[in-house]
């Protein structure tokens, strides 16, 4: 039996789960100085600052032993465990390219969205990355197959989130709700919609950091 589709992000209190978008803000590397870039980090960190100290992220991004083994962990396990293979926008991946270590920190495949023509990227603990230049539904037909029995997950960002949603693709979403204010940048359910889309709760669950919240979507 095929796994689920399914997305899982961090969102501050008032609803965005990015700060405004801010172009290049990874490179060139002398922006790094720029206030607004160092504003924009500093809200990201604060958004995401429950997963920080997770063994499990510790363990992921190579970043040495020890870290937090409580609930908030465990979820962040399961969730990577679940995942079969991951669909992400190109901006999404533009960023991460730049960010993420040589070892990626998915080891299943991740089926890019672009309007480009590349050749699949390997990279070394599992992750390749495949270029999907002809549609949302032709990208998780792929995924499915590479993730077997296991789920699909949405990475991001927030538009390809909002797409799959809208085109009645997604089966479960889970949202760790952080006890922060943006007052503005992106908002997670923004151009929704909600005349076709119908939540059922399956699970709300506070830690000391976050609420974690899951949700699954029916047609309304």
């Amino acid at each position: 039996m095929a796994g689920k589709v399914f997305f899982s992000v961090s969102m501050s209190l008032d609803g965005f789960i990015a700060p405004e978008s801010l172009e290049g803000f990874i490179a060139p590397e002398e922006r790094r100085d720029d206030p607004d870039v160092q504003r924009w980090m500093a809200q990201w960190m604060e958004l995401q600052q429950w997963i920080f100290p997770q063994r499990l992220f510790r363990e992921n991004l190579k970043l040495g032993e020890g870290g937090e083994e409580g609930r908030d962990n465990d979820i962040a396990r399961e969730t990577f465990e679940r995942t079969g293979a991951s669909v992400m926008g190109k901006r999404m991946f533009d960023v991460g390219e730049q960010a993420w270590p040589e070892e990626a920190p998915f080891h299943t495949p991740v089926f890019v969205m672009t309007h480009e023509t590349r050749d699949p990227w390997e990279r070394p603990g599992g992750t390749t990355f495949h270029f999907v230049n002809d549609g949302i539904e032709h990208a998780l037909d792929q995924a499915r197959e590479a993730a077997g029995d296991r789920d699909v997950r949405i990475a991001g960002g927030g538009a390809m989130i909002l797409e799959y949603v809208n085109a009645g693709l997604i089966d479960e979403f889970s949202i760790a709700l952080s006890p922060v204010l943006f007052g503005s940048g992106i908002r997670l359910f923004e151009g929704v919609d909600a005349g076709r889309v119908a939540l059922e709760q399956v699970r709300a669950e506070p830690t000391r950091r976050v609420t974690h919240l899951t949700y699954a979507v029916r047609e309304r």
